[in-house]
Order: C-alpha cells, then structure tokens, then sequence
C-alpha cells in the first residue's frame, strides 16, 4: 500500500496523486483536492478522526476513511 493523505504525520506535506473520483465527493474537488496539488496535514482530532489539512488554499477536514483513498506522494 502507498503513502495516502491519512499517512501523514502533523507537519508532513505530500503531493496528490491520484484517487477515485467514484468514491471522492465532489466538496473536496472544489475546494482544490486534485492531483499535482499540495496537502499539508496541520491537525488530528482527538479521536483520530477528522483530520485537519491544507490544500490548495483552504484549510479542510477529512475524515480519516476518504483520507486512506487519496494517494499520495511525501516531500
């Protein structure tokens, strides 16, 4: 299994590679979720569960299954 968004430890920043759009809802493509975009993790709940990142701009929340989807690169 590669590196996705829900990988990352507070700090890291990874580049989006690829997912699928069947599964990702269309919120976060608007809001610059896409490939070759930047996605810094800034914050974990403290259940684990959303996680708190930075793409595109905006700063979003994501829960921690669609997060295992997004498939990443680290930097």
């Amino acid at each position: 299994m590669g590196d996705t968004i829900g990988s990352l430890r507070i700090g890291e920043v990874g580049v989006i590679e690829d997912f699928c759009l069947d599964v990702i809802p269309l919120n976060l493509l608007e809001m610059g979720c896409l490939p070759g975009k930047k996605v810094k993790l800034l914050q974990v709940a403290p259940l684990k569960d959303p996680l708190y990142i930075k793409v595109n701009g905006s700063h979003l929340a994501i829960r921690k299954d669609m997060a295992n989807l997004i498939n990443i690169t680290k930097l």
